[in-house]
């Protein structure tokens, strides 16, 4: 239930809040923000807050550059790591036109829209992301190249996960903003950690990965360390990935609609038809899941991330896997898309991936047979019969731009914004000369 204004200014008054935060994302997913003194949060309450569009990445021309901050009072948070003298807190906004239209290119927008699709529909789209993420430390200078990892632990290690407090202060910020955590541990490469919170609809679960990105790199700036959601900064070790479990519950009872205990991996034709849509657009996702040049470097054999077009119970190489639910444990029933990266947009993200789930409902798509074996054991014949992920950032923005349910999901506004600012950065990338290419063939040619 959302917040009322009057429970929003006992907050404030019982903090003594003297700062607001009017927190919105761009379309490659930074958060901006606009501070407003706390005298002037009625008036941002009433009539929302004017700002300068066309300054934001993807938002608006010049021309048409006018636009407002609408808070959404169910995000009002205190914000725990400033002080005291200076108390602060945070609204999460959706941006308007000035006809008072939602705007098109608002990426929350987006996924509201795709959502109240799937209410139509009748149902209720549930998320719950598990975003890893490096510690590094910077240098006396404050540069953080080379790189430094925080430490040279490993999956759930202890004595040499030197981390442990950082996260529990991580998790405490995160609480303060009613985010729940479910757990928390070191991930598999060295200076490499995961936070997983609480499943929820999926505009919510956005806003809560959103806030966590602000908050852990906060956290991590307190302790001396920089903290990155960039996929792969190291070479030669895991990248990090942002796991995303989903479900579907029927609006009118609020009962799972993915589960089926008699089917063998016990999910319903609806979950089947849901896995068989984004198995469909996998392809066509990708430039939005995984949207960096960065992100194909962790998408790549050997490394714990997908690669090829598929799902399975059991099999970790998968694209989706269909995770084991406790007996007696139905409502728990839930798919797991293993290759959006934490640097999407979660809006975004959410979106093409609820959109290409409704597709495949609504056209009845069964999913192929389940690769239970080791992906990248298989014979030559065998895996080369299953679809690949594209393999750069530039393959990925040519499948979305045929893609026509994603660039639906996106709308004609956001879908030629992105493809311009990623096509943009994927040039850029391609005129670079590496240090690698350097040392391959300075001496030899």
């Amino acid at each position: 239930m959302a917040a009322t204004r009057d429970e929003i200014r006992e907050a404030v008054r019982k903090h003594r809040i003297k700062f607001i935060n009017l927190w919105f994302t761009d379309i490659t997913g930074v958060v901006k923000n606009v501070t407003i003194p706390v005298d002037q949060l009625d008036m941002c309450l009433e009539h929302g807050v004017w700002f300068d569009g066309s300054s934001i990445e993807g938002f608006a021309r010049i021309a048409e550059s006018d636009m407002y901050l609408v808070p959404d009072p169910d995000t009002f948070a205190v914000i725990p790591w400033e002080p005291q003298e200076q108390a602060t807190a945070r609204l999460i906004c959706h941006v308007y036109t000035p006809e008072g239209e939602p705007f098109i290119g608002d990426p929350r927008e987006a996924l509201i829209r795709v959502m109240r699709e799937a209410e139509e529909m009748g149902f209720i789209y549930n998320t719950g992301p598990e975003p890893e993420f490096f510690l590094f430390k910077p240098h006396p200078d404050g540069s953080l190249l080379p790189l430094q990892p925080h430490d040279h632990a490993s999956y759930f290690d202890v004595s040499t996960d030197l981390a442990r407090n950082v996260r529990r202060q991580m998790v405490d910020a995160l609480r303060a903003f009613g985010i729940e955590t479910e757990a928390s541990h070191h991930e598999v490469a060295v200076g490499q950690h995961e936070i997983d919170f609480k499943y929820s609809n999926a505009l919510r679960a956005a806003d809560n990965m959103v806030t966590l990105r602000v908050t852990l790199k906060a956290i991590a700036q307190l302790n001396g360390l920089h903290c990155t959601f960039m996929p792969k900064p190291v070479p030669f070790i895991n990248g990090s990935g942002m796991h995303t479990h989903q479900s579907l519950s029927y609006k009118d009872s609020g009962k799972n609609a993915f589960a089926d205990p008699d089917d063998r991996y016990g999910l319903s034709e609806i979950a089947r038809q849901f896995v068989a849509g984004q198995l469909a657009h996998a392809r066509g996702m990708s430039a939005i899941l995984a949207p960096l040049v960065n992100s194909y470097k962790r998408l790549t054999p050997g490394y714990e991330a997908p690669v090829y077009v598929s799902w399975a119970r059991i099999n970790r190489s998968a694209l989706i896997r269909v995770p084991q639910v406790s007996p007696g444990q139905v409502e728990s029933t839930r798919i797991e898309l293993r290759y959006p990266d934490p640097s999407c947009n979660p809006y975004l993200a959410f979106a093409v991936m609820l959109k290409a789930g409704l597709d495949g409902i609504k056209r009845k798509l069964e999913p192929p047979e389940p690769v239970e074996e080791d992906i990248y054991h298989l014979d030559d014949g065998r895996r080369d019969r299953l679809e690949r992920l594209p393999a750069t950032l530039g393959e990925a923005l040519d499948e979305m731009e045929k893609d026509e349910v994603v660039k639906d999901a996106l709308g004609p506004h956001i879908t030629a914004r992105y493809l311009e600012a990623k096509r943009q950065e994927y040039g850029e990338y391609s005129l670079q000369v590496t240090r690698w290419e350097l040392d391959r063939y300075l001496a030899l040619y």
